[in-house]
C-alpha cells in the first residue's frame, strides 16, 4: 500500500508518542502537525519527538495542514466527545479519516446519541471513517474481555480489574487521578468532574451492546485510594492520608444480577499492577496480564495500528468492536 499520509494533531504526551511511533512506523508519512500550545507552534515536529528535522511545522489549526494532502488525522486532544467535536467535524469535512483518542469517543450511542449520530451522519456524508480508541476504552477493558469470549458456548457474566500504577504515567494522568490532594479537595473534584477516568461507562456499553444483551441499570462509583507510604514521583508527592489515586467500578445489571463489572484502580504506589479478565460462561475464562499494560505506550500502539483497519473500513463512526482484527503493523 502508498504510505499513508497522517496529521498528528495534538501534541500533548500521548499526542506525541503517537507521532514519534507514526514517524518511525514504515507506511506512514507525517505531512502536518497540529497543536495551540504557543511553545509548540512553529516548531519542527521533530524538534518535539526528539528526532531529526521532518520538515513538518507545527500549525495553530488544521488549515495549512490540508495544502499537503492528507488523507488521515491521528487526534489527541481531550477525554470530552463534546469539547473536541467540533475539531472532529473540521477533520471530517475536509474529507479525512479520523482515529481519535477521545475516550468519549470510543462508544458514544448510548451516553451522547445525538452527538454520535451527527459524526455519524457527517462521516457517511464525507465518506470517510470515525473511530475512537485507545487502551482504557478501547482494549484493555472492553477489547480484550469481548475477544476472550470467543471459545464460550454461553456467557454469564464478564468482570475486569485493572490496576494501573500511576506513577509509571504521564504527569497529566497522575493530576487526574487526584494523586497528593486532601480528601475534601478529592471529593470536590469528583463532584466537578475534575478527577475521574472517562470511559468505563463507554466500555460498559460496548460489552453490552457487542454480546446482545439489554442492561436494566447500571451504576458507577468513584472513590479515593488512601496513600499507606510515601510516594514521589516526577510531578508529585504523596504523603500518608493524602489520596494516593482513584478506584472507579462501573457494574451493569440485568435485574438484580450484575452482569458486567468493570473495576480500575489507577494510584501512585500501586502494588501488585495488573489486566485480569474473569468470564462465567461455558467454558470460564480467567486471564490475567501481570504488570498491566502499559497506558500510553499501548494508547499509540493502538492509534497507529488501527490504522489500515480504518481506512479499509466503510464510512461512517465505528468502535473498536465493529473492526476486524486490530494487530500489530
Amino acid at each position: 500500500m502508498q504510505p499513508v499520509r497522517a496529521v498528528c494533531y495534538g501534541l500533548g504526551p500521548i499526542g506525541l508518542g503517537i507521532a514519534r511511533l507514526a514517524h518511525a512506523r514504515r507506511g506512514i508519512e507525517i505531512v502536518g502537525a497540529v497543536d495551540r500550545d504557543p511553545q509548540k507552534i512553529g516548531r519542527d515536529l521533530g524538534d518535539l519527538i526528539g528526532a531529526a528535522s521532518t520538515g513538518v511545522v507545527v500549525h495553530a489549526d488544521l488549515a495549512p495542514c490540508l495544502a499537503a494532502q492528507p488523507t488521515l488525522v491521528l487526534h489527541a486532544t481531550g477525554s470530552s466527545l463534546k469539547q473536541v467535536a467540533a475539531q472532529l467535524h473540521e477533520c471530517v469535512a475536509a474529507g479525512l479519516h479520523g482515529i481519535s483518542t477521545c475516550e468519549e469517543l470510543s462508544y458514544p450511542w448510548a451516553v451522547q446519541p445525538q452527538l454520535a449520530a451527527e459524526l455519524d451522519a457527517a462521516a457517511h456524508r464525507h465518506g470517510v471513517t470515525l473511530l475512537g480508541t485507545g487502551i482504557n476504552p478501547g482494549f484493555a477493558m472492553d477489547v480484550l474481555p469481548l475477544t476472550l469470549t470467543a471459545p464460550c458456548v454461553e456467557v454469564r457474566a464478564v468482570r475486569v480489574v485493572r490496576v494501573v500504577h500511576a506513577a509509571r504515567r504521564r504527569g497529566p494522568l497522575q493530576h487526574k487521578v487526584g494523586a497528593g490532594l486532601s480528601a475534601d479537595a478529592f471529593a470536590a473534584r469528583v463532584h466537578d468532574g475534575s478527577v475521574r477516568h472517562v470511559g468505563l461507562l463507554e466500555s460498559l456499553q460496548m460489552i453490552a451492546t457487542t454480546l446482545g444483551w439489554r442492561l436494566d441499570h447500571g451504576d458507577e462509583v468513584i472513590q479515593p485510594v488512601i496513600a499507606q507510604r510515601r510516594v514521589t514521583t516526577d510531578v508529585v508527592e504523596v504523603v500518608p492520608g493524602q489520596i494516593a489515586g482513584v478506584h472507579q467500578i462501573a457494574r451493569g445489571y440485568q435485574g438484580d444480577h450484575e452482569v458486567i463489572t468493570l473495576d480500575l484502580k489507577m494510584y501512585v504506589g500501586a502494588e501488585d499492577p495488573q489486566d485480569t479478565i474473569e468470564i462465567d460462561g461455558d467454558p470460564p475464562v480467567r486471564m490475567t496480564i501481570p504488570g498491566g499494560l502499559h497506558g500510553d505506550l499501548a494508547t499509540a500502539a493502538l492509534v497507529v495500528n488501527t490504522i489500515p483497519r480504518v481506512i479499509a473500513a466503510p464510512p461512517g463512526l465505528l468502535s473498536m468492536s465493529d473492526l476486524p482484527l486490530v494487530h500489530y503493523w
